[in-house]
């Protein structure tokens, strides 16, 4: 247990505010002129009926206001008490303990991974930042649309993960493979979407490594995750013939009752961790399938030795290389000793040590675990030492393919292509860069020329993405300093390694347009930075340049949408637009394959052909040869000025024993380590649920609306009321949860929940109103709209249990709080579904005015009893008509709420709603959730929402 003194700094600022609120409503409402001396002689007003019993002003006495002291004490104790608890109670370990096991572990689990995406968050609300800083844009509302395009896709990749791993399971794993194959394949067909692979036979024998290739959407993530079983239960696609994972057969079983059988590596594997430590995210698979915990921990510790992870077992997931989070995924797939490891671009994005040391790993699991490891990888000459068989994708079929051979330099490389011009565009000299104290980058000297390529190289970790940075942005990159040094030259710009930031239109040709009246906005008014009069087209035409052969799309598609390689060059003619003398762009050849790296190679060459300076920062030797750059090593962060002509070269790997020498091991699931019992999970009959659901936001109403119910009951109870109402609103929030908990054991719903809840408190968090909720409306609002009620319900009540948990809010006001923002949620969701377009938008913006004032309507009626104290013109009096109560509490909501925070969380939520709306309910119905129930029934209503880049490689 761990003090944390800021819940309860902010408890006590909340106690002090309230007991300053009661003096002024007593001083406003004739309540502080009791005793003498008189401080303050204001004349009283008497207002008109209905109000003839509220006096404002009045006179003011020293007695009257320590009396309004005293009797708001009790209150601030309460509050204080609260803060006290939340110092010391750390809420979300909470979570994670409710999550191993009973019966909210659903909703439990979706509160993990709420708060296991919030680094996410964070690192995508830094990247969308810079984005708009390197597009010239200013950071505003527009922002949410790349924002919630990043969560969403790490909501994509979590659901996946948690399906994988078990979640959902209502039975133990089954156990055993088929014979020596623990893969058949046979005249199988694997279709998603326009995807379609055929495959005649396929069955690589354990203790093999086999290697699929083929160029980008050619399919190779289609057939990982068909085998996997994503294809046909989560994604919405379509798998046909015989195809048994482990034994099993994989159209009949769904991947959460094979978890323990098969292991899958999901491509970039940072952004599918679904828990903040190193040491859960190995243990989720066996904590999920009930596994006790000292078992699951002597596991966790005996799988982080063999793969090499041991030393990382306490570190924070967001803070992993590239290379140590492969190697931790890979982990976490092995965990329960699977027959099938599918691993999917293990290699992107990762530096010559860091690649010896995964394929290390690879080979061992097969050659000592008996294993049968399969990987689609786009850098397949690396594997050759350790691959087994060859196959590749080609017409839309699998085939038997042979070993690439190795790599080969470009014919016009060379030590760097000549430039004519040799006056430099871009000089840095001696410059460093830090980030919260940490040096990132030293002593680092280049100089660029115009039309040259000059590829800056080094291991993950040397800084060159700082350095990118830094000389794009100068001070204050990367949000730290750059010191020590000095720039000198024209614009620059970058593309970043995540690129897809830069895309903040819902349409190709909307990025076109925007990009078209930014460049018009400039300092030539109509005219580029060239001089040459801007006509209609000018955008289209650049990226026409830019492109060469390929074909990419200039209409109504997505942006991310597109391939990797079109996205790449669409990002690079956005930065180009004006034709800058200098472009920086990160990682260029990242996921593609040959012919994407060869379009995006000829994109480069263009802009250098049109006088600007290039810069890479890459792990790609190859490529910045073919590019014939000037080679730039890096090391720990520094970079030499003077060229080199060679970059280390990959660490190489030792071929491995043959498969005659390999290890059979069996794959069993001992039973003695599970408890069966942990894997049930109860669910409600409909009805009931259904009936449990009406009756405890029946009772929360009432618990609202005690104030006003009082006059109904005899007078004698009306004094407990206020407990009772207290005491109704927590057990109605538990009956709703457990009602609901059977709708989150689709891990896509749990995923989508856990990260949209993630960035619903974020914004509450941030808001500054009554109950910190005006921004949080427009999320609450267009994602209740997009996936229904139930949905909209359940994402209230997470976003406000999380951002409770994360600023130490949890008091007596939460189980208000969530009944009242789940409410919001729900009520977009029951609105008419058939109208679309902007009748839709202004429905929202109309339905976010009305549930904005009777929010505000709602959470002031229960606390305003509590809030006045007895004594002055407007308070609760138990026992007095209705009409007066009612009279007294319109007249404080509308002095202390309705005119003021109400209204201007009703403006902010129409605003939002008008501003993104469009843009985000395309994007939540992109990722619409799957049927919990799962199979291939459920592609009909998902395949046309599915992100295509989650399903094809």
């Amino acid at each position: 247990m761990t003090f944390r003194p800021a819940p309860l700094r902010a408890a006590a600022v909340l106690a002090a505010v309230f007991v300053a609120a009661r003096v002024i409503y007593r001083v406003l409402f004739n309540g502080a002129g009791t005793g003498s001396p008189v401080l303050l002689d204001l004349p009283p007003l008497r207002l008109p009926a209905p109000y003839a019993h509220v006096v404002f002003l009045g006179p003011v006495s020293a007695p009257g206001l320590w009396q309004a002291v005293l009797s708001a004490l009790p209150i601030a104790a309460t509050i204080l008490a609260f803060g006290l608890l939340n110092a010391w109670v750390d809420i979300s370990r909470g979570f994670v303990r409710l999550a191993r096991g009973g019966p909210l572990q659903g909703v439990a689990r979706m509160l993990v991974v709420a708060w296991a995406a919030l680094p996410a968050l964070s690192d995508a609300v830094a990247s969308v930042r810079l984005a708009f800083r390197l597009r010239g844009e200013r950071f505003g509302p527009r922002a949410l649309v790349p924002v919630l395009e990043r969560t969403l896709e790490h909501a994509v990749r979590v659901a996946a993960a948690l399906e994988l791993r078990g979640f959902g399971s209502r039975g133990a794993h089954t156990q055993g493979f088929d014979g020596d194959a623990p893969l058949l394949v046979r005249n199988a067909r694997f279709r998603i979407g326009d995807t379609s692979i055929y495959v005649d036979s396929f069955a690589p024998p354990g203790g093999s490594v086999t290697v699929i290739t083929g160029p980008t959407g050619s399919g190779k993530s289609t057939i990982l995750r068909g085998i996997a079983g994503l294809l046909s239960h989560v994604d919405g696609g379509e798998v046909s013939a015989t195809v048994r994972a482990g034994g099993l057969d994989r159209v009949a079983m769904p991947p959460r009752d094979t978890a323990g059988l098969i292991g899958v590596v999901l491509q970039n594997p940072r952004a599918a961790f679904a828990t903040t430590r190193v040491r859960d995210e190995i243990a989720l698979a066996l904590e999920l399938r009930g596994m006790p915990a000292p078992a699951a921990k002597a596991r966790v510790q005996e799988v982080a030795e063999r793969i090499g992870v041991s030393a990382l077992l306490d570190r924070n997931v967001s803070t992993l290389s590239a290379g140590e989070a492969t190697l931790v995924a890979i982990a976490a797939a092995v965990v329960d000793h699977p027959a099938l490891l599918l691993a999917d671009e293990p290699l992107a994005d990762l530096d010559a040590t860091a690649r010896a040391r995964v394929l290390t790993v690879l080979s061992g699991l097969a050659r000592e675990e008996g294993v049968c490891v399969i990987v689609a990888e786009h850098r397949a000459e690396a594997l050759a030492p350790i691959a087994d068989s060859w196959w590749t994708i080609d017409g839309g079929a699998l085939l038997r393919g042979t070993a690439p051979s190795a790599a080969s330099v470009h014919p016009d490389a060379g030590p760097g292509r000549e430039v004519a011009d040799s006056v430099p565009v871009l000089t840095a000299a001696h410059l460093a860069v830090h980030r919260k104290g940490q040096p990132l980058v030293r002593e680092a000297s280049l100089v660029l020329h115009r039309g040259e390529v000059v590829a800056l190289v080094g291991p993950n970790g040397a800084g060159k993405s700082s350095l990118l940075v830094a000389l794009a942005l100068g001070e204050g990159a990367v949000e730290g300093t750059l010191d020590g040094g000095r720039i000198a030259g024209g614009r620059v710009a970058l593309v970043p390694d995540a690129s897809d930031d830069l895309f903040t239109r819902d349409t190709v040709a909307g990025e076109l347009r925007a990009a078209e009246r930014r460049l018009a906005r400039g300092k030539n008014g109509a005219r580029g930075t060239s001089g040459q009069h801007l006509e209609p087209g000018f955008a289209a035409a650049r990226l026409a340049r830019l492109r060469g052969g390929m074909e990419i799309p200039v209409g109504h598609e997505h942006p991310r949408d597109l391939s990797a390689g079109e996205r790449r060059i669409l990002a690079i003619a956005l930065q180009t637009m004006d034709r800058p003398p200098v472009l920086l762009i990160d990682e260029p050849t990242r996921g593609l394959d040959p012919a994407a790296r060869a379009a995006v190679s000829a994109a480069l060459r263009a802009a250098a052909d049109d006088g600007a300076a290039v810069l890479i920062a890459t792990h790609d030797l190859e490529f910045a040869r073919g590019l014939g750059a000037r080679i730039l090593p890096m090391r720990d962060g520094v970079a030499p000025s003077s060229p080199a002509s060679e970059a280390p070269e990959p660490v190489p790997v030792a071929p491995r024993p043959t498969l005659a020498g390999a290890k059979r091991t069996s794959i069993t699931n001992s039973a003695e380590a599970v408890d069966p019992a942990r894997h049930r999970h109860l669910r409600m009959p409909r009805g009931l649920e259904l009936s449990v659901l009406a009756a405890a936001n029946l009772l929360a109403l009432a618990a609202f609306c005690w104030p006003l119910l009082a006059a109904a009951l005899p007078q004698d109870a009306t004094a407990a009321l206020p407990y009772a109402a207290l005491a109704i609103a927590p057990v109605a929030a538990v009956a709703v949860v457990v009602s609901l908990d059977g709708s989150v054991r689709s891990a896509h719903t749990v995923a989508l929940l856990g990260v949209l809840a993630a960035v619903g408190s974020a914004v509450r968090v941030a808001s500054t109103g009554v109950g910190g909720v005006e921004a949080v409306f427009i999320l609450l609002i267009l994602a209740g709209r997009a996936f229904g009620a139930r949905f909209g319900l359940l994402l209230g009540a997470a976003t406000i249990a999380v951002s409770s948990a994360l600023w130490g809010g949890v008091g007596p006001w939460t189980p208000f709080q969530i009944f009242a923002c789940a409410w919001v949620g729900a009520g977009a969701g029951l609105l008419p579904r058939r109208v679309r377009g902007k009748a839709e938008l202004w429905m929202l913006g109309g339905y976010g005015v009305v549930a904005s004032y009777l929010f505000g309507l709602l959470t002031n009626l229960w606390f305003w009893p509590f809030a006045v104290g007895a004594g002055t013109g407007i308070s609760y009096v138990p026992g007095a008509p209705l009409t007066t109560n009612l009279s007294s509490f319109l007249l404080y909501s509308l002095v202390t709420s309705t005119a003021g925070w109400d209204t201007l969380r009703a403006i902010t939520t129409v605003i939002g709603i008008a501003v993104v709306g469009r843009a985000i309910l395309a994007a939540l119905r992109r990722v619409k959730p799957v049927s919990s129930g799962g199979g291939q029934a459920a592609k009909a209503q998902s395949v046309q929402m599915k992100d295509p880049l989650q399903l094809k490689a």
